[in-house]
């Protein structure tokens, strides 16, 4: 008991860096140093059974009763992760995969067959060895032929892994590593449109020192799409962190999240024909928000419904918005929080909070 106390008490010391100082998950040094001690795999998961209900539902206004319905219930279905980012859901498996970051490791859950090892060395090619952002992998999409495509931190690239879904192995082809000779920070999120094109995030979350480390190479933080034709266009680097991604359904529009303390904003860019944006507004200003739980996370990954409603997360839960910015609800975790995303009829959501995996029923 004493042991599993220990642990626990490792995993909050890394938590608590990883979101000290309004910077999203700085970690630090010290707390690196210590929680090394513990070798992540003998931090323990579990498939929580039957499911924990927890956390609440803020209805700001009555427009939120056709997403989410009265009596819902947040549920926590796994936990023990250290930090845990980047869900996605295959539908032809009917289950979800999402990362634990400081793990470098993929996980999978399912109604079946509950919580299990995807895949290891997901971000990184070296091993598993440190509790910190610097090796695991994040964002994970399917892309437009169903291949599995990631965000790697330690790798510093978007990769597509080189195995079918149902034999995942650690081999990975490069789709984006370097912009204009330089090496991309630590790609963080993406999405596909509908004609091949991806767009991602690279804020330098997974680098030492992040935005002052001397592995930085680049003197900024960019927004970026990756053409079909594999043609890489820097779209924005006004953002000091953009982190989640997503389309409205037309594709006419490209939502990020800027997980800036000083800033804490959802953006909207409204795209030409090229997919180029053409003008941006602040979607959402969170400011007071993140004033009002300064210790509970910033905007971080977002995911948008077929009726063009953006699920963001952000301090201590998930904000819903209508595709006018207005904010109609509130999923309250309670914890920092990663992202999220739909399984495949929309009918449920699952958000990556902290070190739990938690969903709740939607209408």
């Amino acid at each position: 008991m004493r042991r599993v106390i220990y642990i626990y008490f490792l995993m909050v010391l890394v938590l608590t860096a990883c979101n000290h100082s309004g910077s999203k998950k700085t970690t630090s040094d010290k707390a690196i140093e210590l929680a090394s001690n513990v070798p992540i795999a003998e931090m323990p998961l579990n498939t929580v059974g039957p499911s924990e209900i927890t956390g609440s539902i803020d209805r700001i206004s009555s427009k939120l009763d056709s997403i989410i319905p009265e009596g819902a219930k947040l549920e926590i279905i796994a936990e023990g992760f250290v930090w845990c980012e980047g869900p996605v859901w295959l539908p032809d498996q009917n289950k979800l995969l999402f990362c634990d970051i400081p793990r470098n490791s993929i996980f999978q859950w399912s109604d079946n067959d509950g919580l299990s090892l995807y895949l290891d060395s997901a971000g990184y090619a070296g091993p598993s060895t440190g509790n910190n952002e610097l090796y695991g992998s994040n964002g994970l999409i399917l892309d437009n032929s169903g291949n599995l495509v990631l965000c790697q931190h330690g790798n510093r690239m978007v990769s597509r892994m080189n195995a079918p879904l149902d034999s995942p192995e650690a081999k990975f082809v490069s789709l984006a590593g370097k912009y204009q000779g330089k090496r991309l920070n630590s790609p963080n999120d993406l999405v596909y449109n509908r004609k091949g094109d991806l767009y991602f995030t690279d804020p330098p979350y997974g680098l030492p020192g992040q935005g002052d480390g001397p592995t930085k190479e680049l003197n900024f933080q960019g927004v970026y799409k990756l053409s079909a034709s594999g043609e890489l266009t820097l779209l924005t680097d006004k953002l000091y962190r953009p982190n989640g991604i997503g389309f409205s359904p037309d594709e006419k529009t490209l939502y990020v999240s800027n997980s800036d303390p000083k800033n804490p904003v959802w953006m909207a860019y409204s795209l030409d024909d090229n997919g180029i944006p053409k003008s941006e507004l602040v979607f959402f200003d969170a400011a007071e928000f993140v004033k009002n739980r300064p210790d509970i996370g910033l905007p971080d990954g977002l995911t948008v419904d077929r009726k063009g409603n953006i699920f963001g997360t952000g301090p201590g839960g998930v904000y819903i918005f209508n595709p006018s910015g207005e904010l109609l609800g509130i999923i309250n975790t309670g914890h920092a929080n990663g992202n999220c995303t739909f399984n495949a009829d929309e009918s449920t959501l699952y958000i990556t909070a902290d070190m739990y995996l938690m969903r709740i029923n939607l209408k």
